[in-house]
Formats: structure tokens, sequence, C-alpha cells
């Protein structure tokens, strides 16, 4: 028997209706709308589509988008200028800077110069410690990660007292998302590529998160019966028979495995359109905050 599919797109169209109704709300009671500002630095493709993606988004749920797209050849002062011009914006409630940025830009200074409390990707090391610590609240979980939950939350997953395994351990999603299992009272297991016996280790967990970039590379035998799995990856593998000559895998084995898991996320369609419906719901959770209304 096939797994039953979590469908993302489907739920994160829910959770914009949500956020929409809030940003409508607060436009009544307050004039003011949230706002998010996305810094784009060159000319990289899958950033420009990105950075679009979420325009969009913005546009959708009544957020005021503010767009910054910079020369690849900007200094990092310049750039640390237009975040600390960011940062004294009152009509801006988040900052996002797009990853990854040029070779001679340092990511670690300029995440760390958005202010704590507009840092609605999650990456500022406050925010990363807090989350890494027992009762403290980071301001903002990495949106990916809490994509990763939500979906697990509306599909009706039990998470406490559940074997989790997390493949990966990137500060993007990896790390994260173990800490928030870990909050949530899952045995968490992280696995990486020192890990030994990984198809058996795997084949203990209810609960598979799968980050580690590498397509396809979950197999279907490595799974319990009836686990619940979130596939992170998004990988291109070749397909002459595809329009663009190529398609997008997950780092799961989709069609063997949904044949073995309980429930599993499809790649497109599963924890992508969650990752910028968690941007929207952090830019929201902001400006809640700024205006009295968390």
């Amino acid at each position: 028997m096939s797994a039953k599919l979590i469908d993302g797109k489907a739920i994160a169209a829910t959770i914009r209706g949500e956020i929409k109704a809030e940003v409508d709300a607060m436009k009544a009671k307050t004039g003011k709308v949230p706002g998010l500002a996305a810094v784009l630095v060159g000319e990289r493709k899958d950033s420009q589509t990105y950075v679009r993606m979420k325009k969009r988004a913005c546009e959708e749920v009544g957020i005021t988008s503010f767009g910054y797209d910079l020369p690849a050849d900007i200094s990092q002062e310049d750039l640390l200028d237009v975040v600390r011009e960011l940062n004294n914006n009152p009509d801006v409630h988040g900052i996002l800077v797009q990853l990854p940025l040029p070779d001679h830009i340092d990511d670690e200074e300029i995440l760390g110069a958005i202010s704590l409390e507009k840092d609605v990707d999650g990456f500022h090391p406050l925010n990363i410690g807090r989350l890494s610590m027992k009762r403290r609240d980071p301001l903002f979980v990495p949106c990916t990660p809490r994509g990763c939950i939500e979906l697990l939350d509306r599909s009706g997953v039990t998470i406490e007292g559940k074997n989790a395994v997390v493949l990966g351990r990137s500060n993007i999603v990896g790390l994260p998302v173990a800490m928030l299992l870990l909050h949530r009272n899952a045995t968490v297991t992280i696995c990486h590529s020192r890990t030994q016996n990984l198809p058996e280790v795997v084949r203990g967990a209810d609960i598979v998160i799968a980050a580690v970039g590498r397509a396809q590379m979950v197999q279907a035998d490595w799974l319990k019966p009836g686990a619940t799995v979130i596939d992170v990856g998004v990988n291109a593998v070749d397909d002459p028979t595809a329009k663009k000559g190529y398609r997008l895998v997950g780092d799961v084995d989709f069609d063997a495995a949904k044949e073995v898991a309980g429930m599993i996320t499809p790649v497109p369609g599963g924890v992508g359109p969650m990752t910028i419906a968690m941007l929207l719901k952090n830019t929201l959770d902001s400006a809640k905050r700024t205006y009295g209304l968390a």
C-alpha cells in the first residue's frame, strides 16, 4: 500500500491564507502591514528565482516587499551599510540576505549584522544559540526546519516519544531541525558522512528527515514500514525526456520509498513551499511584536 502524501503545496497555501487574514486584521487595527526586505547580491539565476518567488508570496498575503539588487562586486562595507539602513527602517520587519554571497563577502559578518529583531531567516548566532538551549525561545526559527515541523504537526504526526533520524548536520537545516525535534521530546539521532551502518540506523526511525543533498540516497529498504519521511533535498538529475533536460528529485528514492513509508513528502511540492510560507510567518510575527499584537 502506498504512503499517504504530505502535500506541502496545499498546506503552505492554507498557511498563506491564515497569514493574509492576520495581515488584513493588523492593517485594519494599526494602519500598518509587515515589511520584508530581500537583499540580492550578484546575478545567480537560482537566487534571482528564489527572491522573485518570495516577492510574489509577499504580494499574495499583503506584506510589503522591499527589493535590493546589488552588484556582485559590492564591497563588504557597502553591503553592511545596506543592512544597517534596513535595521533602522521602521517599515521593515524582516531582512533576508539571499545566500550564497560572493566569495569576497564574509557571510557570517553580514548575517550577524542583521538586527536580532529582524532576523526572519533565523540565522543570527543568538537565535541559533537560544534554539540549542533548554527553556530558551529564539525570536525566529530557521524557515525550512520550522516548515518541516509544521508539516508533521498539520499531518497529525505525533513527535513526542518517537525515534527521529535527521540525515545531515548543516547549520541551515540539519542541526536546527534536530533541535526542534528534541524540544518536542523526540529521541533524535543525527547522521552524517561518518555515520557507520547508516541504513540500519535509519531503519530504527519513526520519523526520517533527509537533508544531505544527495539525489535519491535513502533507499526503501532503509525505512521502517510505516515511517514518516520528510525529504528536504532538491537535486537535479539528467532526464532527456524533460523539457529542460533534467528533473528535480529529493534525497529519498521516492517511488520505492512510498511503498514502505506511512507518510512521505514529494519533491518538488513538499518542503519547498513551506520554507517561503514560514518566511512570511516569521515576518508577520516580527511585525506583531513591533505593534504590540504578539
